[in-house]
């Protein structure tokens, strides 16, 4: 792939139209250097002086040297004699193409062109092409394409055509995708504008496509020849129904809902009642009342001065960026299994995305200039970050002025690191008022302190609202940004559990949110008395309440709260964020210790559960477009055999001397199951007895059950994951949410299904359902024998079990499978 360099007189413009020139090439990366502007402002400032320099360019064309050539862009005047005085200067230059095309217009055509594999010279072409579209639009003389050869019009040619439907038709996004969409396929393809005769056009070509001035409602023909022809138009047909994979700006989802009448925020009004604004969503059951706050970031103090030469400050900056980009990948891994095996959410999305920023190398590159100009890495970096993100903020275009938030949030993680600066959330007594919270941001509240936490965004599906359930601190999403607009100290109320939130609540309304409170602690508190004993229903049948857990302190807190064993224990912690993989003895010395907090009550192990989504920086992973339908789970550590080798050495060691199962996840078929027993039945010296199972997320193992039977001693349903694919929802999309409801009689029946396939084998349900009140009696009807739950709701979830009577629970769990919506179930 070439190389390109940006000449500017302005460094912000050139940082700007690269920004541009990047979003329209969805992932591909395109090397681009950037000289633009002179030296810093003496003031100090950090804005650099209008001007070129000849040093500059030829340090770019050197960085974006490729071996395929540099395409050379200038805006104007000495820009063009600085780039030619750079490779006189230059005693071995690269094969360069200095371009007398529009910088903007130029850079964002010869990126595309860039990425989809163009030559040199083809890049060159489609960069002084550019304005065609623009000439095109304003009804100036466009140009045509020259007529295709005859050969391309034989009747081996394939057509097809398309509408466009974009509001603004087919601007620089969408035929940016035409462009995309073709990258790597064996054929040519032309475009023709039916409605108003433009055309043919390169399909290949970002410039020639806007020089076909389609609109909305213009019906494209796309015509293709060569071995991949038909391939290439049902591409362009299925980008075309998608609108371009382009988003509906300001569309509203839905009808706006009459909340007159709806519990939700209440607010006191000047005349002392109350009323109406939003209907929060119940995140985390309890009841919390106390004083209002907003988080408060602490500002980082910069050095003034280098603590070493360059060399040495970008050594540490380097460090710096490595050690965050280990801190972001075990972040994500924890946001997607810190309480159980999890759906995308828009927390890992941050994450990536952030990962995607430490990775820019014009980023990096221009703190490291700052650096040799006589800045610290510290002050070099949020420099650059800085300015970066200013420029960002300076656009009308929204997108871009959001991703600055992300530059900054990027700077301060870095530099967290670098400065050695404390970045645990700092927790305060009262009630908690955010946008949203990250997993992180969860992960770090005590809920000694924080009494409650209403969000004006959020899912209740989300990983932040897991973390605080499994926390017990009472909250409630999507309350609305008003909520944000509430003044430090004004005492707030919530429900958790029904999503009641009172602001400034008057004393009638506050006295009845205590009255529920108490009545909660005193159940509680009672269940917590009778913990340790088993928990057996009304007519004698004992169930097992486990506990899920996702790192060794949590074994502790587990055997307190009563588990009567670990359900589920989530080996993940021990393989993310970290540069190789853990060796069999760290391994074996971890569940050990898991083990020995059990005191003699069986753990279940389960093995490294993976895939694209969370990558490992140890091993070759592939990419994947949909890494929930991929290589994960099971099938990943079956691709990578040694790894779970060695995995299951570690747990056939504690395994002879404390009572261990091994759980493979995400099991699809029973070849999976048959060579990972192979696997274990290998390591496993004679006289050690290990139990195995298998977790049930995906319907074509609940279907085939009876046949997994045969194969396994036990079965752990995870109900979010079999929800999530039995109903095609993400958890984590507010849009959907609501629809994830593992109580759906779809899933119920599939939980059925197991059950009764499963025969003598042990069922258990690890999902979060299995500490639903509602869900309880239905799941135990059916027969399900061991409930996993959150160390914090095994108290609550034996008390339940103790209530119930098998035969009203079948009755129920009957009546639920005729119901018609999990709404219905619900009742």
């Amino acid at each position: 792939m070439i190389g390109i360099v940006v000449v500017s007189h302005s460094r912000p413009l050139a940082h700007a139209a690269v920004d541009l020139a990047t979003q329209m090439l969805h992932g591909e990366r395109v090397r681009i250097e950037i000289a633009a502007g002179l030296a810093e402002e003496p003031s100090g400032d950090d804005k650099a002086l209008l001007g070129t320099d000849a040093l500059a360019v030829a340090d770019a064309i050197a960085a974006a040297d490729t071996g395929e050539g540099v395409l050379v862009l200038m805006d104007l005047g000495s820009a063009i004699l600085s780039a030619e005085l750079a490779l006189d200067l230059m005693p071995t230059a690269p094969e360069v193409k200095l371009c007398a095309a529009p910088l903007v217009e130029g850079l964002v055509a010869a990126s595309v062109a860039a990425a989809g594999g163009a030559t040199l010279t083809e890049a060159a072409n489609e960069a002084e092409n550019a304005l065609l579209g623009k000439r095109a639009q304003l009804g100036l003389d466009a140009g045509t394409e020259p007529s295709a050869p005859a050969d391309q019009h034989a009747a081996d040619s394939a057509r097809a055509s398309f509408t466009v439907d974009n509001e603004h038709g087919l601007h620089a996004r969408p035929a940016s995708r035409i462009v995309a969409a073709l990258r790597g396929l064996d054929c040519e393809v032309r475009l023709r504008n039916l409605a108003n005769g433009a055309g043919p056009a390169a399909g290949r070509s970002l410039s020639r496509i806007a020089a076909l001035g389609a609109l909305t409602g213009h019906t494209i023909e796309a015509t293709a020849t060569g071995p991949d022809a038909e391939v290439a138009l049902n591409r362009l047909v299925e980008l075309a129904q998608r609108r371009f994979d382009e988003k509906i700006a300001d569309a509203p989802t839905s009808s706006p809902r009459d909340t007159s009448t709806e519990p939700g925020l209440t607010e006191r009004s000047a005349a002392g009642t109350t009323t109406a604004s939003t209907a929060p969503l119940p995140a985390s059951p309890g009841i919390g009342i106390g004083p209002a706050w907003q988080l408060e970031l602490t500002e980082i103090a910069l050095p003034d001065q280098p603590s070493g030469p360059p060399g040495a400050e970008r050594h540490l900056l380097n460090g710096a960026l490595a050690r965050t980009k280990n801190r972001l990948r075990a972040h994500i891994g924890a946001a997607e299994d810190a309480r159980l095996h999890q759906q995308p959410s828009p927390e890992p999305e941050v994450f990536q995305a952030h990962l995607l920023l430490l990775e820019d190398e014009e980023l990096v590159a221009d703190a490291h200039r700052r650096i040799d100009n006589g800045a610290s890495a510290a002050t070099a970096w949020a420099s650059s970050l800085d300015t970066a993100a200013d420029e960002l903020e300076a656009l009308s275009d929204p997108y871009l002025r959001a991703r600055a938030a992300d530059l900054r949030a990027v700077r301060d993680q870095v530099l967290a690191v670098l400065l050695g600066h404390d970045t645990e959330v700092v927790s305060r007594p009262g009630i908690l008022l955010a946008t949203d919270l990250t997993p992180a941001q969860a992960s770090g509240l005590d809920p000694s302190i924080v009494t409650g936490i209403v969000l004006a965004h959020g899912s209740p599906t989300s990983h932040a609202a897991i973390i605080t359930r499994a926390k017990g601190i009472p909250s409630v999403h999507a309350a609305g940004e008003e909520i944000l607009r509430v003044p430090a100290g004004v005492i707030i109320a919530l429900d958790g559990g029904t999503g009641e939130l009172a602001v400034d609540p008057e004393t009638d309304v506050l006295a009845k949110f205590k009255t529920r409170a108490s009545e909660q602690r005193r159940q509680r508190l009672l269940a917590e008395s009778t913990a340790g004993q088993v928990a057996t229903m009304r007519d004698g049948l004992t169930v097992h309440v486990a506990a899920n857990i996702g790192h060794v302190a949590e074994a502790a807190h587990a055997v307190r709260a009563g588990a009567d064993l670990a359900g589920l224990v989530r080996t993940e912690f021990l393989f993310l964020g970290r540069e190789h993989a853990p060796s069999v003895d760290e391994q074996e010395q971890v569940y050990r210790e898991i083990a020995q907090s059990f005191e003699g009550r069986r753990i279940v192990l389960r093995t490294l559960d993976v895939g694209g989504d969370k990558p490992l920086p140890y091993l070759s992973q592939p990419q994947e477009h949909n890494p929930f339908l991929g290589l994960r789970g099971i099938r990943f550590a079956l691709a990578f055999p040694q790894l779970l080798r060695d995995q299951l050495q570690a747990i056939v060691r504690v395994a002879a001397d404390h009572p261990v199962s091994v759980m493979f996840p995400m099991v699809t078929v029973v070849d999976e199951v048959r060579a990972a027993r192979a696997l274990l039945a290998d390591i496993a010296p004679p006289g050690i007895d290990i139990e195995v199972g298998i977790m049930v997320e995906v319907p074509a193992v609940a279907t085939k059950a009876a046949v997994f039977a045969q194969l396994v001693d036990f079965f752990s349903i995870g109900t979010n994951d079999l929800a999530q694919y039995t109903l095609a929802t993400e958890r984590g999309n507010e849009s959907v949410a609501d629809l994830a409801d593992p109580l759906d009689p779809g899933v119920l029946h599939l939980i059925d299904h197991v059950c009764r396939g499963a025969g003598d084998t042990r069922v258990a349900v690890c999902g979060e359902v299995a500490a639903d009140p509602t869900a309880i009696p239905l799941l135990l009807g059916l027969g399900v024998t061991e409930l996993s739950v959150t160390p914090p709701a095994v108290p609550l979830v034996k008390a339940a079990v103790r209530e119930l009577d098998l035969r009203e629970c079948r009755a129920a769990a009957a009546r639920a499978l005729s119901c018609e919506s999990a709404a219905a179930v619900r009742g």
